[in-house]
């Protein structure tokens, strides 16, 4: 029992005596030291990322861009804001002004005055006529899913069609 008292002993006051071990070079915790600002070297017009693929150049299977042919939506007819735990979800139902309209969409506006969350609800219509029919079969829905950290600062959620446009504020 001498024996092991003896050596707890021991061990307490070498592991004690360390402390010094910390800040010495032996350590390797203390090889590259603690960071500091630099100078950021200026990049040449001619530095390119060997990564990104170079805009000049086409594949001859590229496709050209499709031209955008959504327009708004005639009218919104209802405006719903979800709570969940990550954000909120936006729901918006409009009435389009003929049947067939699809590939609807709810986008951002950039231009927003702040503390506002501007959408436009935007629909793809067939390029043949098609007829008006009944509200029913005219109605499109879109949602968006919208994260807590862009609802920060937001108070008035807007969306807009062509004729009118809902809004709903926080409480």
């Amino acid at each position: 029992m001498r024996k092991s008292l003896a050596l707890i002993l021991t061990g307490t006051l070498i592991l004690a005596g360390c402390g010094g071990w910390r800040d010495s070079r032996i350590n390797p915790g203390n090889w590259f030291g603690k960071s500091r600002s630099a100078p950021v070297a200026e990049a040449s017009a001619e530095a390119v990322n060997p990564l990104l693929p170079d805009e000049g150049r086409k594949s001859i299977f590229a496709r050209a861009d499709k031209e955008d042919l959504s327009v708004p939506v005639a009218q919104i007819s209802e405006l719903r804001v979800e709570p969940t735990p990550n954000g909120a979800i936006i729901y918006a139902s409009g009435i389009a002004s003929r049947q067939g309209a699809h590939e609807v969409e709810l986008r951002p506006v950039p231009e927003a005055a702040d503390g506002t969350l501007e959408y436009t609800l935007h629909v793809l219509y067939p390029v043949a006529a098609t007829p008006a029919g009944s509200e029913h079969s005219r109605t499109v829905q879109a949602a968006v899913t919208i994260s807590e950290q862009s609802l920060r600062g937001i108070r008035t959620i807007r969306v807009s069609g062509a004729e009118n446009a809902r809004e709903t504020r926080r409480r």
